[in-house]
């Protein structure tokens, strides 16, 4: 399909329905290493933790190879192979309960054409709206970007380290493969280059497997509600490099005003892989 064509896909709208399962939400906080006893059915969801809510549902006979649904039902037919996630803006309007039934609401909002360093991209933007009891409680856009196929022996776009603020509080941590799997289980993600190491390399051209950008975005998520003094209200996260396992994330963050915190994740050379804006609650 020509990329102008890709605009008839803008306003596409999918409806699809979950519960806030406090199975999956206990599942979440063991992965991220917190006590799954502490989240009971019906206190406040925490916030961010709804990215394990509505995984793909598709069959498995309407899987693509890459393990994504197929393209051309809800998400658009772009003509590039290799999907990744691009960034995100989140609004926390109210908490789910946990146990309650939520319903989504998605839209294509946006099909943007680029021309970068490694080739051409599409970037598709979607509208998500989480509803429970009648009302909006999470809002969020998500950016894909797809790409060109991989190149053999293309060397990586290169970036100077970003300048942190010399006061910045790090951690860091260091992805393996059952991290992966465990997030994509619980995400029912199928995407293959989060678990299928010959896939991830001889196909998409990556070095290893690559690191779900939802978990370093939950993590990010997480570091911010420990030195934010109220409960989120937004996060806005752009994705730079892909992180991959094996090698140290360094997790970074930075108190610009009272309720509102920088936070940067850092592959193993320094360089940036993510950048996070968090702001809390008044």
């Amino acid at each position: 399909m020509e990329e102008g064509a890709l605009q008839g896909w803008i306003g596409r709208e999918e409806v699809t329905e979950d519960e806030a399962s406090l199975v999956l939400l206990r599942r979440l906080a063991a992965l991220l290493d917190q006590d799954p006893a502490t989240i009971r059915r019906g206190a406040p969801m925490p916030e961010g933790w709804h990215v394990v809510l509505f995984g793909p549902l598709a069959r498995q006979s309407r899987l693509g190879p890459d393990g994504h649904p197929m393209k051309g039902e809800f998400l658009p037919p772009v003509p590039l192979p290799r999907r990744m996630f691009a960034g995100r803006r989140t609004w926390f309007n109210a908490p789910i309960p946990v146990g309650a039934e939520v319903r989504r609401v998605s839209r294509i909002a946006a099909i943007t054409p680029k021309q970068g360093r490694s080739g051409r991209m599409i970037f598709v933007t979607i509208r998500h709206g989480i509803e429970s009891g009648g009302r909006e409680r999470v809002v969020e856009e998500q950016d894909l970007v797809y790409r060109e196929a991989a190149r053999p022996g293309a060397p990586p776009a290169e970036a100077p380290p970003p300048d942190l603020p010399p006061e910045a509080l790090r951690e860091s941590f260091t992805p393996d493969p059952t991290l992966l799997f465990r997030y994509s289980a619980v995400t029912n993600n199928g995407h293959r280059i989060h678990y299928d190491a010959d896939y991830a390399r001889g196909v998409e051209g990556y070095p290893a497997l690559v690191v779900n950008g939802g978990i370093t975005t939950t993590k990010l998520s997480e570091l911010a509600k420990r030195h934010l003094p109220g409960p989120l209200r937004s996060v806005t996260t752009r994705a730079g490099r892909p992180l991959f396992i094996g090698r140290p994330v360094t997790l970074a963050c930075h108190r610009e005003a009272p309720g509102r915190i920088r936070l940067w994740a850092l592959d193993e050379a320094g360089r940036l892989a993510f950048e996070s804006l968090a702001e809390c609650a008044a």
